[in-house]
């Protein structure tokens, strides 16, 4: 789940990152308030999640508050990559003197958390990683040690930070890992990171992206939410507790399990077909759950059959048969739909889909072929 840049500076202070003052705005005559009280220019920035804000219009320098009345106006309302900004920041303006890439992560291969590092900061870190990767210092933390101060000091001397920042630099690396790590966050970026004229560090931009995985740990951040991001699918697929992954295919499948819902769609791809999307309902799915899924599937008009595998261990094969028709009668679609049920009550629940007219199938290459026959034919 992504942070709004508002709510990840605000997550940095509390960890004794130094950021610009400043405070989100819904509407244009409250960014004149704030740019008031902060007095002299100000940032107006757009509240998105996506990039390239700048690029779009969606920051904007105010010498006045009459001008940030002005530029919020133009930015609140506005949609950038097709996502409407609903809220603005008003920051005090930096004069900057240097601008630095700063960044934690996690780095899978190394199974550690990797620190980023670069004195191009200011621009995408991909880019420069891609034309310049001579610029991007790396240095992994151990979770059983945490950051170390040697660490840091081998970083700040690769990107050529001044010695008098070091000591700085050193309390904003430390907050950004213990913000990284209280939220279980996969990314915690600050980008830039800059030298004011003024001689101090400050974070004037910040991105949290927290792992969905641990929201059930921090309701709070679970608040900060913006449903904006998701399709309605896919917030439709959250509130039922469901693992959903819109794809370009046009065989829609309903699995229970990650890896089993994984090698169905592979063997569809197999068998000649493309899956429509990723859809794990979970073990002990009833059929209310079942129901929510099938309504989210057969609502993608990419889909022209669907496949439904389901191993009853914890679920039972014909609670999900009556989810399945239960969904049916309400959302009225009729697809070719075939239906693998393999384990508890595995023959009830088939028979509860034959009676319904549904192809059947034990086997999930069968299954598979079955399902990729029927797309072709609906197409």
């Amino acid at each position: 789940m992504k942070l709004h840049e508002y709510q990840a500076k605000k997550i940095f202070a509390e960890h004794g990152i130094a950021i610009p003052r400043g405070r989100v705005a819904d509407t244009k005559e409250q960014a004149r308030d704030i740019a008031k009280e902060l007095g002299g220019r100000v940032v107006v920035k757009a509240q998105v999640l996506v990039g390239g804000r700048g690029k779009a219009g969606g920051v904007k320098v105010a010498d006045t508050p009459a001008a940030a009345l002005k530029h919020a106006d133009e930015i609140l309302g506005m949609k950038i990559k097709d996502l409407p900004v609903r809220k603005v920041l008003v920051d005090e303006a930096a004069a900057i003197q240097t601008e630095i890439y700063f960044g934690i992560t996690n780095d899978r291969s190394a199974r550690k958390p990797v620190m980023i590092a670069s004195a191009s900061g200011g621009i995408d870190i991909e880019e420069v990683a891609a034309q310049t990767p001579e610029k991007i210092i790396r240095e992994h933390v151990d979770p059983f040690l945490g950051l170390r101060d040697y660490q840091l000091r081998h970083i700040a001397s690769m990107i050529d930070l001044p010695r008098e920042h070091w000591a700085a630099f050193a309390k904003i690396a430390h907050g950004l890992y213990r913000a990284y790590r209280d939220t279980d966050a996969t990314l915690a970026e600050i980008n830039p990171l800059v030298i004011t004229e003024a001689n101090q560090l400050v974070a004037l931009d910040g991105k949290l992206v927290v792992d969905d995985n641990a929201l059930y740990k921090h309701s709070e951040l679970e608040a900060m939410r913006d449903s904006d991001e998701e399709t309605p699918a896919e917030t439709e697929a959250r509130i039922h507790g469901l693992s959903y992954v819109a794809l370009d295919g046009e065989i829609g499948c309903m699995v229970n399990g990650a890896g089993l819902a994984m090698a169905t769609m592979d063997i569809i791809q197999l068998y000649g077909g493309r899956p429509a999307n990723f859809l794990d309902v979970g073990g002990g799915a009833g059929a209310d759950k079942v129901a929510a899924a099938l309504r989210i599937i057969l609502r993608d008009t990419k889909v022209k059959a669907l496949l439904i595998n389901i191993f009853g261990g914890i679920t039972r094969c014909d609670e999900v048969a009556r989810g399945v028709l239960t969904a049916l009668e309400t959302v009225g679609a009729r697809l070719p739909m075939v239906g693998r049920l393999v384990g508890t009550n595995e023959e009830e629940g088939r028979k509860l889909l034959a009676d319904a007219h549904m192809l059947t199938a034990t086997s999930l290459a069968d299954a598979a072929q079955k399902v990729v026959a029927a797309a072709k034919g609906a197409q």
